[in-house]
């Protein structure tokens, strides 16, 4: 007796086919979806930066030892302040590629402050893994660069970026693009840059004002920070005024 076929939604050969992309697609926007509103997650903090940046390592150009201590102390106050802001029912979670490097001490601040935090992982051949402080709960794993892209702005209130490779520079420049063409639909976004030394020496932002490939407001899109003092300073009251007066 010939057996039943099975079912095209449980066909693992056609799922991963290059027909079902589509299905796939949707997938990765429904799943986290329905995971961040069962989690209640509705505001975000997100942290890029280098997954080759590690605690104690540093060389001639760049201390990333300091990096990672930055990065975890900061993502501590944040979460620290999010809990504060959690008993009027503002809170926010901090989020990351979920990886190593700066990714791995931003979910490592959040976790010590007791806070639950987001890892948006992605399948590649090498360096990416989730690290050991992401919420289980709210671990994500994703094929497409561009969904997972869309779950790290969807909920996002501000941006902190750290030194970084070309994944870096992408992620920055995406966001940069959308502020400034008014795509990401927010009256504020809060755009923060660790360590102007590193920066101005990588990215020539004058001179793409004296080019006139940007407008000199669009420098006001960015805001370099050296410690996490400087970044608390900053951030903090624009991030409460901004999740204080957010309308679904």
């Amino acid at each position: 007796m010939i057996k039943r076929a099975p079912k095209a939604y449980r066909n693992i050969d056609f799922l991963t086919s290059g027909e079902a992309r589509t299905i796939r697609i949707l997938a990765e926007y429904l799943e986290p979806q329905k995971r961040l509103e069962e989690q209640h997650i509705t505001h975000s903090v997100v942290f890029f930066g280098s997954a080759r940046v590690r605690e104690g390592e540093k060389n001639e150009a760049l201390d990333g030892d300091r990096c990672y201590r930055d990065a975890e102390e900061f993502a501590f106050r944040l979460a620290s302040f999010s809990n504060e802001l959690e008993q009027e029912h503002h809170g926010f979670s901090i989020c990351t590629g979920g990886g190593p490097g700066i990714m791995e001490a931003a979910n490592r601040g959040a976790k010590r402050a007791g806070a639950r935090n987001i890892g948006m992982n992605i399948s590649l051949p090498f360096e990416q893994k989730p690290n050991d402080y992401i919420s289980p709960e709210l671990n994500f794993e994703f094929h497409y660069f561009f969904m997972r892209k869309l779950w790290f702005l969807y909920h996002a209130k501000a941006l902190v970026v750290f030194p970084g490779g070309f994944g870096t520079m992408d992620e920055l420049f995406e966001t940069l693009t959308l502020v400034q063409t008014k795509k990401l639909q927010k009256h504020e976004f809060p755009i923060l840059l660790y360590d102007p030394s590193f920066w101005k020496d990588v990215i020539n932002f004058p001179k793409l004002v004296e080019c006139g490939l940007i407008a000199e407001k669009d420098l006001d899109l960015i805001h370099f920070f050296s410690t996490p003092e400087e970044g608390m300073t900053y951030l903090k009251p624009r991030l409460e005024h901004i999740i204080r007066n957010f309308k679904h």
